[in-house]
């Protein structure tokens, strides 16, 4: 801890700079801090494009009636409207070095932050318990298949899992805490370490149903989809895989603030989207395609074929590998956002590892797993604060490349003095809020409401461009905007 972290404020550009805004963990990263290049940033999407549930997602558009060829076109689509919108994001927090809680105060206001990175939080939250309930029903099969006896231990129900499962959740849960614990440098080398990994083996996967295939694959089911059916089907498809990395377009900062320049963002993200999800989509349509093939049957996720895998060791490897790339993905995309909002939340109990506690201890008592089995309750609730995110995107992306052009002040976001720039009204932008609330109303209508079911995929794009335009209308053009660098104030958030 440096003496500038000891003191309750300091003075910066001629305000004063205030504890509950400015900790160790929030403040911006500097120059010399900044350690990740093209490679980390591609790591993060090998590892977070391949998960349990964006498999699933992709097998399942098979089942609806894509033939293999659309499955590539709606992958194209959104690889394309990804790059563009996750390098703009990046960009932001390669500029100003700070995690999105503090970006949000940019548009938002100091206090009026607090609003998306809760959104933000509340659904890493969930979505952490329950990509760790996933791993461990992979876990627990794994154990059962070593180790026949334990079976008993799968059978009873306690809170909705079984003793088995409680076993395997709470192990995983408690590895994930550990990883965190080491702060987000520990993040870095664990994916780098994944993403090979992962890659080979999904790699493998799929090169051992083509050859159980022998060597061909069914490119559609028995009724594929046909004309203005089909396109509508890939537009929506490309939406939804948009709107699957809603979360990650908000708060891409929180990893890009360590970038070394805007060139290692470039270069991660195009080997990283484009190409890393057009082989994912690639490897989705082999294992959908060569498992119709050989019994008629559509399977719902990798793990359908890793069970069917004849030997134990194969079969082990395979598993820890998805097992390994779950962790992966939810120390990314579910357990840095919950961290940063709740060291914004409270500054002064909080730091990164308490922070991290907190999260886990909350993705744990929501049962994840009563959760994700019940469809309405991940519809209505996730499908709900999902479709707030991207009204807060627009919003956030207006201010900061429309309206901005880019400027900002860095240090004037940790200070509250009443004549700073990001104070606006009480620690609020009333005129963010005002494009925000009607914007987020239309999106979650369009996305809840069967009424509106055809345009459902396409709320978080109606919520973003909505928002984004009312902001363009309402924003205050006459504030002075200063493009200050937080470097006399960051320090090293290693």
């Amino acid at each position: 801890m440096t003496a500038l972290e000891n003191r309750s404020s300091v003075e910066t550009s001629g305000a004063a700079t205030s504890s509950g805004l400015y900790t160790y963990d929030l403040a911006p990263t500097k120059r010399e801090g900044r350690r990740w290049g093209a490679y980390n940033v591609f790591t993060l999407w090998a590892n977070d494009v391949h998960s349990l549930g964006n498999y699933a997602f992709a097998i399942g558009l098979f089942a609806l009636g894509l033939n293999v060829w659309g499955i590539l076109a709606a992958f194209a689509l959104a690889s394309v409207l990804l790059l563009l919108l996750l390098t703009l994001s990046g960009f932001m927090g390669h500029k100003t070095g700070v995690p999105f809680p503090v970006m949000s105060r940019i548009a938002f206001g100091i206090r009026g932050a607090k609003i998306p990175a809760a959104v933000r939080g509340a659904v890493a939250v969930a979505w952490f318990g329950i990509q760790t309930y996933l791993a461990s029903e992979v876990l627990s099969t794994l154990l059962v298949a070593m180790f026949p006896r334990l079976h008993h231990l799968d059978t009873n129900s306690v809170l909705g899992q079984s003793t088995l499962g409680w076993i395997t959740f709470l192990a995983l849960w408690g590895l994930q805490v550990l990883i965190v614990s080491y702060g987000m440098q520990m993040i870095r080398r664990y994916m780098a370490f994944a993403a090979p990994t992962t890659l080979i083996t999904m790699c493998a996967l799929a090169v051992w149903m083509f050859v159980r295939a022998d060597g061909s694959i069914s490119l559609s089911t028995d009724a594929p989809l046909t004309g203005g059916a089909m396109w509508l089907q890939i537009l929506q498809s490309a939406a939804l895989w948009v709107v699957i990395y809603g979360t990650f377009v908000l708060n891409f900062c929180d990893f890009t603030r360590s970038a070394r320049s805007r060139g290692s963002i470039v270069r991660g993200n195009v080997i990283g989207i484009p190409v890393n999800m057009l082989f994912f989509a690639c490897i989705a349509a082999v294992l959908s395609g060569a498992q119709f093939k050989l019994d008629g049957h559509v399977i719902t996720s990798p793990t359908d074929i890793v069970r069917t895998i004849p030997t134990m060791i194969l079969l082990a490897a395979a598993s820890l590998a998805l097992i390994g790339l779950t962790v992966a993905v939810n120390l990314l995309a579910n357990f840095v956002a919950p961290i940063y909002a709740l060291v914004n939340l409270f500054p002064r109990r909080l730091d990164f590892r308490r922070a991290g506690l907190v999260s886990a201890a909350l993705g744990l008592v929501i049962t994840p797993w009563n959760l994700y089995n019940n469809p309405v309750a991940v519809n209505y609730f996730l499908g709900g604060l999902g479709a707030l995110l991207g009204p807060l995107f627009g919003v956030i992306m207006a201010d900061y490349w429309l309206l901005r052009k880019s400027r900002v002040n860095v240090p004037a976001l940790y200070t509250e003095d009443r004549d700073a720039e990001y104070h606006y009204r009480r620690g609020y932008n009333p005129r963010a809020v005002a494009a925000f609330v009607p914007s987020a109303a239309i999106a979650v209508v369009v996305a809840l409401v069967p009424l509106f079911h055809a345009a459902a995929g396409f709320s978080w794009f109606i919520g973003a461009v909505l928002a984004a335009v009312l902001y363009a209308v309402v924003a205050d053009r006459t504030a002075p905007i200063r493009d200050v660098d937080g470097e006399a104030i960051a320090v090293a958030a290693e």
